[in-house]
């Protein structure tokens, strides 16, 4: 699952950084089954992440592999990372559309395995995503709705897209389902770091200078 693995050799001497490129790659591995989703129809999906990173990416059909290159001398380190970023985001179940909200520069992509938390064994996974998900993805729609990220559950992982602030508040939330945590505490928590984070955004844009 989105295997990934930077060879970061940059220019010399220009003092510019410029990637070389053909030396530059970010490898990732995705599932088979989300390689139609990346190409997209008539790789439609591919071409407009490429157009809208200055990248170059390689998928390799048969295998799941991808390799991310730059596309110009002017692609720059985030323009990588944006690129891989939305590769990963669609290899753990975000669909294209979703996935193209890391092109803003505030957005990350948080991923959780659940087996770290609760171990290998099916039943436990299925459980614990089970209360993620919630009836008829209830839980998931309205954590997204508190927060306004986007949350995928896909195979064993559970990914989060959102800003850094926000993401790092429905990480806990998750944390705290597979805790075991009723929904309503969870909830109330999630309430209550949301407004505090509104808040003291408002704030700090009152205090900016004009």
């Amino acid at each position: 699952m989105a295997i990934s693995h930077v060879n970061p050799h940059k220019g010399q001497g220009s003092g510019q950084g410029h990637f070389i490129l053909g030396v530059t790659r970010i490898y990732e591995k995705i599932p088979l089954e989300r390689v139609g989703v990346l190409l997209g129809d008539n790789g439609r999906v591919k071409r407009e992440i490429e157009e809208k990173t200055k990248t170059t990416i390689t998928v390799d059909s048969s295998s799941g592999s991808v390799v991310i290159e730059p596309a110009f001398q002017s692609t720059t380190a985030l323009d990588l990372i944006k690129a891989q970023n939305i590769v990963r985001a669609i290899a753990h179940g975000f669909s294209p559309e979703r996935a193209f909200r890391l092109l803003e520069d505030d957005q990350v992509l948080e991923v959780i395995d659940v087996r770290q938390y609760v171990g290998d064994k099916p039943n436990h996974i299925k459980r614990v995503l089970g209360r993620i998900i919630g009836e008829n993805g209830k839980t998931r729609k309205i954590l997204e709705e508190m927060t306004n990220a986007y949350i995928s559950i896909y195979e064993t992982y559970v990914a989060i897209i959102a800003d850094y602030e926000v993401s790092s508040i429905v990480k806990r939330a998750v944390e705290m389902l597979i805790e075991g945590r009723a929904h309503s505490t969870v909830y109330k928590y999630v309430d209550r770091e949301v407004f505090s984070l509104k808040r003291r955004r408002i704030t700090e844009l009152w205090r900016k200078p004009l």
